[in-house]
């Protein structure tokens, strides 16, 4: 059967991860299956993600309800059940991991989104998690705020897989290309080995277009004339594809530089642009629009279940990366237009913001609702 998702990454060089995990994924041995029959190659996670895998489901009851008799924080409760299914996905995972020689294969697993702001918390977290899970093919996600990228370079240079997370603008993007290079740096200075390191930068879509998207159509309600309206109707639903299509253009700027040419030859491998947040919202576009267009060579993909079944069904395979690059300028030039007057900035620090929300309302919500199930499976006396 002809399957696109192999395609993409046999033919046009990059690889599809799941962005989700779950125990019954491993335990109905679904993720094993996807790997053979979908070409899932990787898996990301997050708290919104175990969030809605822990919940109301039972097959979690035994090992929360251990965790309580052993008296145990609620917190360690959830990093007990988080870190053995992260395990058993980096197992899984590993022959992947092995037979790619470390390109890919990899599971994410995010730091504490409460934390997201808090430099030394971070890193001792990305330290604990990296250590104490135990698995060469584990990646550390860390928020790429200006808190974060400080830890991402302490974690690369300490030897620990990182997954930066939360990227939006292409100027974020770029600071996380050179933290990670500076983290390399440190390592090699002392004479570390930085070959078996790898690194992903999460670029963020369509949450992008969601919200510019409900800015341009607000303003054609407010009342526009025709050629302003056919202005902003040009430029709908193409503001994360263009802005990615820029960040590519910047990552083989800085993945060529001398700088990054002497941590090659040491045998260091670039950190890859992974495209994040590609379930399409609007039923009006494409349900595979962020994957059709941003096929590309050394690039990542991660791509929620129903994505996944999409694309296997109807992708349409072919490199488009470097496609209408002038026109990707374009359409985030044409921002700036009086008649449009969106500052791009602005809107990726708000979404940035929003995001690192979106994570901690999750985590929160699972936290209580653990606690309570906690409460439930205490035997009365």
């Amino acid at each position: 059967m002809n399957n696109p998702i192999l395609e993409i990454v046999q033919q046009f060089g990059q690889s599809i991860w799941l962005d989700n995990l779950s125990r019954d994924l491993i335990a109905t041995g679904s993720l094993k299956e996807m790997i053979t029959s979908r070409g899932i190659v990787g898996i990301t996670s997050n708290p919104a993600i175990f969030e809605k895998a822990i919940n109301g489901n039972q097959i979690y009851d035994r090992d929360i309800e251990a965790g309580n008799k052993a008296g145990l924080s609620v917190l360690q409760v959830y990093e007990t059940l988080v870190f053995e299914d992260i395990r058993n996905a980096c197992d899984i995972l590993l022959p992947v991991y092995e037979a790619t020689n470390g390109a890919d294969g990899y599971v994410s697993l995010e730091v504490p989104p409460t934390i997201a702001k808090d430099t030394a918390s971070t890193i001792a977290e990305a330290k604990r998690y990296f250590s104490h899970l135990g698995r060469k093919n584990l990646m550390i996600k860390i928020p790429g705020t200006s808190e974060g990228l400080p830890a991402v370079s302490e974690a690369i240079s300490s030897g620990i897989n990182v997954n930066v997370t939360l990227l939006f603008s292409v100027e974020s993007y770029v600071n996380t290309a050179w933290s990670y290079i500076k983290g390399l740096e440190e390592r090699a200075a002392r004479g570390e080995d930085i070959s078996r390191i790898a690194s992903v930068a999460s670029f963020f879509l369509s949450r992008i277009d969601t919200y510019i998207d409900d800015l341009l159509d607000n303003k054609i309600k407010k009342g526009v004339d025709e050629a302003t309206e056919s202005k902003i109707l040009s430029i709908k639903g193409k503001i994360a594809i263009a802005n990615a299509k820029v960040a590519y253009q910047k990552y083989k700027e800085i993945f060529s530089s001398e700088r990054w040419q002497a941590l090659e030859a040491k045998g260091a491998k670039p950190q890859r642009l992974l495209w994040a947040s590609t379930g399409t919202k609007n039923p009006a576009y494409s349900d595979v629009m962020y994957v059709d267009e941003l096929i590309g060579p050394n690039t990542v993909n991660t791509l929620p279940p129903q994505t996944v079944e999409a694309c296997a069904d109807h992708c349409s395979p072919g490199s488009r990366i470097e496609s209408d690059i002038e026109q990707a300028y374009e359409i985030i030039d044409l921002l700036k237009d009086p008649d449009v007057n969106i500052d791009l900035d602005q809107v990726m620090a708000e979404l940035l913001e929003n995001g690192i929300e979106l994570f901690v309302k999750p985590f929160d919500s699972l936290i209580k609702s653990l606690e309570t199930k906690m409460k439930q499976l205490t035997p009365t006396s």
